[in-house]
Formats: structure tokens, C-alpha cells, sequence
């Protein structure tokens, strides 16, 4: 078995309003009045207020640091370019995470460490963020590594299942998660709907966890059940590629109505494997990836807005960060969670290319 007994969360230091953003994209992607129209209406619907950036030229009208000063932002950085940003930026906000992770449990965890899983879809090198955050944090030079890379907005998951793995064969396991996303360094200008849609949604993050084979004194998230599905109808509908000039999503408007017609039979599917149901889950962690997201689950599973206060909150403050947000929301739920929550369940879920649909079952558990 393994305990989640810690979570750590961190955001550059570049706060950005919805309405900035707005501004410099509007003036970025050369929209027309209609399309101007089209983007303000996005942005208003997103129910996000602010977002952050490792890259502070989104507050700007000119005077750019990363994108060039000439017309229309040309020419735009290439993925080389973004790739070198992902690199000298995201290490520094993965131990702002981390650093918020282990301050809550011992300042000298690090030391015991025995597994490292890092998580992003948004950048890579090689050697990599792992290799570079064992340098950083001087751990062990043996501490067993793991990367998952470019699975989007739900690589959280396997980055929990592979350390419940990990605690499962090894009593004194202590394994570290980090997910660190630069969404922001990917802007495309041309103006499409996917666009449109992206550039008001994405913003950067990191997210850490320690994931122990054993509970500490205080309150303990335990996995006790995981359920994965395909909804291939999606495939075409939420797509991540490489491109000359960064990299390039696919997120059609279409995408809350396949995870529509999918959320039930997986919710049924997760929760028979403990022979629970829906009435016995306390707490939801669902990935905001949308606010439209957040309605048709709402819609399909009997929930109210309340229910989701907590996935409402992180998509207003900080947007959709990709693979660490879920983990905002988990943190934003464990904040208030004490003795008399103990035994209690929170169902979570989180999607990505695919359609790929994620859930989970946590145990609220308290320990003395």
C-alpha cells in the first residue's frame, strides 16, 4: 500500500489578469473585430480570473525579453528556442514545489529519498530535469529514476500508480513526484479555434508529492483504486504534436461532450472495483480543464457546483496547468481536511490526449 503524505505546489513569479492576456493576444494574433469578439467571449467564459508565466512579456504591449519586436511578434521563437526556456526556467520551479512538500513533513526528507518520478509534457533535455534535480537537491546518485513525458493533463495519475508500485514491493519506499508544466512558452498566433481556445486555458505550474509505503502522524491520502479508459471518438479532439515553432495543441469545443459520454460508465467501472458508490465519495478532485468540463461531469453524475468548489477555485486562480493541477486541486481539498474526515473518500479524474479519461479513489486516513 502507499500513502500520499505530502503535497507541495508552486507558480512563477508572473501574475497575469484574464484581461492582460486577452490584450496582448488580441494585439499578438492581429485579430479582426469579429474575432476579437470571439476571443473577449472565450476568455470571460473561461471562469478563470489569473494565470502565471515563467515569461513576463505577456504583461507588455512592446519592449519584448523571449519574443521578438518585430511585426505580429515575428519571427515567433522556434521549439529550439522554447526548449531552452523550458530548460533554464522549470528547474528552479520544480524545488519552489518541492521545497513546499518537504517543509510540511522534514526539512532533511530529501536525504531518504528513494524514488524520483518527474513528470511534463511541455519540455524535455537529456540529461534531464530528473538528473538535474538530484544535483540540485543532492540526493542519492543510485536514487531510482523515472520520466513520463507528453502524456498531457492526466500523467499525474500514472506518476501515482507507478510510485503506489513502487511502495507496494519496497516497505521502506519514499518516493518523490514532481510535475512541472511551462504551458505558456508554447504560444501559437495563428489564429484558429484550438488557439483561441488554448490561449485562454493554459498557464504554468509545478506540483510535488511524497508518496511514502508508510502513513505519517497527521492526515494520509491512500490510493485504493484506479480506472483508465479510451474514448477513441476523442482522438481527433485533444492532440499535442511537435511543431517548427513549439509545440501545437489540438483542443476542440467538442471535448466536454465525449468526456460527457464517457464520465458515467467510468465512474461506475472505478467505483465496483471497491464495491463502492457514488454516495460514498465525500470529496471530488477533478481536473479543471475546462469549465464546460467541470458542467457535463456536474450534469452526468448528479453534482453541484459545490461539490466542485475546489476544482472552480484552482482553474479561477491559476487556469488549466496540465499535469500538476489536479495535484492544486488535491492540495486545495487536504488544506481543510482533519481527524473527523478520516475514512472518508475523494474521487478524482483527469483527461488528456486519447480522449484519454483518469480516475482515482483516495482514502482520507488520520494517524497519531
Amino acid at each position: 500500500m502507499s500513502f500520499i503524505t505530502s503535497i507541495g505546489t508552486a507558480n512563477p513569479a508572473n501574475k497575469f489578469s484574464q484581461a492582460q492576456l486577452a490584450d496582448f493576444m488580441i494585439q499578438a494574433m492581429q485579430l479582426n473585430e469579429q474575432d476579437t469578439r470571439k476571443l473577449k467571449t472565450i476568455f470571460r467564459a473561461s471562469g478563470i480570473e489569473t494565470r502565471y508565466s515563467v515569461i513576463d512579456d505577456y504583461g507588455k504591449k512592446d519592449e519584448f525579453k523571449f519574443y521578438s519586436n518585430g511585426l505580429n511578434l515575428e519571427p515567433l521563437p522556434t521549439t529550439k528556442e522554447r526548449l531552452e526556456l523550458f530548460r533554464e526556467k522549470s528547474l528552479s520551479l520544480s524545488l519552489q514545489a518541492i521545497s513546499d512538500c518537504l517543509a510540511k513533513v522534514s526539512s532533511n526528507e530529501s536525504k531518504a529519498l528513494t524514488h524520483l518520478i518527474v513528470v511534463s509534457c511541455t519540455g524535455l533535455y537529456a540529461p534531464g530535469l530528473d538528473i538535474d534535480l538530484v544535483k540540485s537537491l543532492n540526493l542519492s546518485s543510485n536514487i531510482q529514476r523515472l520520466c513520463i513525458n507528453f502524456m498531457g493533463c492526466y500523467a499525474a495519475f500514472n506518476a501515482i500508480k507507478i510510485a503506489n508500485a513502487y511502495c507496494e514491493s519496497d516497505p521502506n519506499a519514499k518516493v518523490l513526484v514532481v510535475c512541472t508544466e511551462l504551458c505558456s512558452i508554447h504560444f501559437q498566433k495563428e489564429c484558429s479555434d484550438d488557439n483561441l481556445l488554448a490561449n485562454a486555458l493554459f498557464a504554468d505550474g509545478s506540483a510535488a508529492l511524497l508518496i511514502e509505503s508508510s502513513p505519517r502522524k497527521g492526515v494520509n491520502l491512500k490510493p485504493v483504486s484506479f480506472f483508465c479508459d479510451l474514448a477513441p471518438e476523442g482522438a481527433q479532439d485533444m492532440a499535442w504534436t511537435v511543431g517548427d515553432l513549439g509545440f501545437e495543441m489540438r483542443l476542440s469545443a467538442y471535448v466536454p461532450e465525449v468526456i460527457k459520454r464517457g464520465i458515467a460508465s467510468l465512474t461506475k467501472k472505478l467505483l465496483a472495483q471497491i464495491s463502492n458508490q457514488l454516495s460514498d465519495i465525500s470529496y471530488y478532485a477533478i481536473h479543471p480543464g475546462g469549465k464546460k468540463i467541470l458542467e457535463v461531469i456536474e450534469q452526468e453524475l448528479g453534482l453541484t457546483k459545490k461539490d466542485n468548489q475546489a476544482s472552480y477555485e484552482i482553474l479561477k486562480k491559476f487556469g488549466n496547468m496540465s499535469s500538476p493541477t489536479v495535484l492544486f486541486v488535491l492540495n486545495e481539498i487536504s488544506k481543510n481536511l482533519n481527524g473527523v474526515d478520516s475514512g472518508k473518500k475523494i474521487l478524482s479524474f483527469a483527461f488528456g490526449p486519447g480522449l484519454t479519461l483518469e480516475s482515482l479513489v483516495l482514502e482520507i486516513q488520520n494517524h497519531s
